[in-house]
């Protein structure tokens, strides 16, 4: 799951555009090292010869202006072209009248917590955690509005474009596109604390139907009328006599706390702890056992549950698809 991300994969417009621009200045550095490299020789095996003294040229006005203006040019040109990517990954929306930003071309609402990431979909409703779906689309791309609810955290999926701050007080704005399906492993590239190595998320690139078909469910609350086994009972009893919904949410329930994530359809996700392990019940179990002993200093403490208490609440998160 801690992979090694294949940065120089570019797998959106934007990603691409960021392998261009470091292909172009590391080939224009590569020409000037070969050049200086090159000169610095001349000048040793020239000045290795002990028989003669070496030729004293004091400059001239010329050869000063020559190599002035190959740096000059050089720079002007580096400017330009990362100018101009600057500018195609303007993700800002336009501004109203009023001077205020038009959040309704907002596509995506990604709140870095320590440490984890929430996600919402404010057109469609769904809110989710540490994994975001889009459809791949060459023509497609998502506004993504990015921001902190603690401290500073830094939204970065090498593969589909650039990182950016999340800033607690500031909405900042990336396109985030993929031009195939695929997944697509994200990070926290600025540091944020203790558990900063495992703030991870997926970006999962499906098809239009795929994704059509996951917002769908997505939007349906999981507290509907539905026959739950005797332990999954017993679970939703004591997830709701217990402290969780003080931090969790479950649509369609009383529980309704943001401090934690959302666990609505907690039963799809795939893995638990933004990346630590993969969504299984054996895991879920060691989750719940003690989540300190896989994520120390996590803001879920160790509620010493019992075994069956621990089944039960296994049994009922199981049921939240």
């Amino acid at each position: 799951m801690n992979s090694v991300i294949p940065v120089l994969d570019p797998a959106s417009p934007q990603a691409e555009a960021i392998n261009d621009l470091f292909l172009q200045v590391l080939l224009i550095s590569a020409v000037v090292f070969a050049i200086v490299s090159g000169l610095i020789l001349v000048a040793i095996s020239r000045g290795r010869r002990r028989d003669t003294q070496p030729d004293q040229n004091f400059g001239s006005e010329r050869s000063e202006i020559f190599w002035m203006i190959g740096p000059v040019v050089i720079v002007i040109w580096l400017v330009a072209i990362s100018a101009h990517l600057i500018i195609t990954l303007n993700a800002i929306p336009e501004v109203a009248p009023d001077g205020k930003i038009n959040f309704d071309e907002v596509d995506l609402i990604v709140t870095g917590h320590q440490w984890w990431w929430e996600v919402k979909y404010p057109k469609s409703g769904v809110i989710t955690a540490n994994e975001i779906y889009l459809p791949a689309d060459k023509d497609k791309k998502f506004r993504v509005l990015v921001t902190s609810a603690d401290v500073i955290h830094s939204f970065w999926v090498a593969q589909l474009g650039p990182k950016i701050d999340a800033i607690p007080g500031r909405d900042n704005f990336i396109w985030l596109q993929a031009s195939k399906p695929g997944s697509y492993q994200g990070r926290c590239s600025e540091y944020c604390g203790a558990q900063h190595a495992w703030m991870n998320f997926k970006v999962y690139a499906v098809t239009k139907e795929e994704f059509q078909q996951w917002e769908a469910s997505e939007k349906q609350a999981t507290e509907q009328p539905r026959l739950l086994s005797p332990l999954a009972a017993a679970g939703k009893k004591y997830f709701f006599q217990a402290t969780c919904p003080r931090c969790h949410t479950v649509q369609g329930t009383a529980a309704e706390a943001t401090i934690g994530p959302d666990l609505t359809h907690f039963a799809r996700r795939k893995e638990i702890g933004a990346g630590v392990i993969e969504n299984t019940p054996a895991n879920l179990a060691l989750w719940l056992k003690n989540p300190q002993a896989l994520k120390p200093g996590c803001k879920m403490p160790d509620f010493k549950l019992s075994e069956t208490n621990l089944k039960q609440l296994v049994a009922y998160l199981e049921t939240l698809k």
